[in-house]
């Protein structure tokens, strides 16, 4: 028994030194690979190949050590360029959309889903809120805005606030107020994270409290189904925006084995990916609103397949691609490592 723990600690012993001795023949070739990856596609592919000798050898010998997990990330981040670098996607833009934004939203769907839960717990915290307390709807929403939504209501037009102005006017300054909002939420998540969540409770609040008072009216559904319109993709964006500014905010306080400011870099490019992907997103909302949701009396099938459609889209492509296009590529990395 004392020779086989002998025999035992001798191998491990040995495999440690080798482990070692590995380490420290290819530490600079894989911290400069790792630091200043190559832009040329021929250069990326070299870089590719030899990590992915490095892994092959790793994961024969030391299959569970560190160092086996840093080279298949780095070996990951190689392969994805050289995917998206293919040529038959020439498109920098149609690049962008079809594999950046996917990828950076799967990276952080774990937090897309906090952002998600809280926004709509506190959407119900609003609701009964101002269930509890006929005030609390005009310290969320303001008396003048109070004010207007009970005198449409007198009137018959409960809804009659997204029938004011020129609608080409309105649609471009909820465009340009949105996506302003979205820059914002991202650039919170940095001093800290804490904040754009306090932000984002603050908006699922406010529309808690909004959908109530039409819902002590008697409009709750007509609500449902003429704020949805443009609300299922503006709302969907800005949880997502909040999303990206929490990415921005973890990525340095929670570096992993990352230094810091290269995850500081990591985490603000992902941030900024999402936050521009979100821009067309929020073109489309306002379009909703300032040329669709002031038509609100049209037959409800028609408002339900507007916001069927919103949420089709967004739950498509911002949950369900991400998760399909990351699960394709671990597949061709898989059968590229098997041969």
């Amino acid at each position: 028994m004392l020779a086989v723990t002998s025999n035992y600690l001798f191998w491990k012993q040995i495999t440690f030194l080798r482990e070692a001795l590995f380490i420290k023949k290819n530490k600079e070739r894989w911290e400069n690979i790792s630091q200043q990856p190559a832009d040329n596609p021929d250069e990326m592919a070299f870089e590719f190949t030899q990590l992915v000798d490095d892994l092959g050898y790793a994961k024969t010998f030391y299959p569970h050590s560190k160092v086996t997990r840093f080279l298949n990330t780095e070996a990951s981040k190689r392969y994805l360029s050289i995917y998206r670098n293919r040529k038959e996607e020439r498109n920098r833009l149609v690049r962008f959309f079809k594999y950046d934004v996917p990828l950076a939203v799967a990276k952080h769907h774990l937090i897309l889903l906090v952002c998600f839960i809280l926004f709509t717990l506190f959407f119900f915290v609003g609701f009964f809120s101002s269930m509890k307390d006929e005030q609390f709807v005009r310290e969320m929403l303001g008396d003048n805005y109070v004010n207007l939504s009970q005198e449409n209501i007198q009137k018959g037009n409960p809804f009659g606030i997204y029938q004011q102005g020129n609608s080409f006017i309105v649609w471009l300054g909820i465009m340009i107020n949105n996506i302003r909002v979205s820059f914002v939420y991202y650039l919170q998540g940095i001093i800290p994270f804490f904040w754009v969540l306090h932000s984002l409770i603050n908006e699922g609040i406010r529309l808690g409290a909004f959908e109530y008072m039409f819902y002590a009216k008697g409009y709750g559904q007509l609500s449902v189904l003429t704020i949805m319109i443009h609300g299922t993709l503006e709302l969907s964006a800005l949880i997502i925006s909040a999303t990206a500014g929490v990415v921005l905010g973890t990525s340095w306080l929670f570096p992993g084995t990352l230094k810091r400011l290269d995850a500081l870099k990591t985490g603000a490019k992902d941030g900024a990916k999402i936050i521009v992907g979100l821009i067309p997103v929020f073109m489309v909302a306002a379009f909703f609103e300032g040329f669709v949701t002031r038509y609100y009396r049209m037959p409800a099938w028609i408002s339900i397949l507007i916001l069927a459609s919103s949420l089709a889209f967004v739950i498509g492509y911002f949950v369900v691609y991400p998760i399909r296009l990351r699960k394709r590529i671990k597949t061709e990395m898989a059968l590229l490592y098997a041969k």
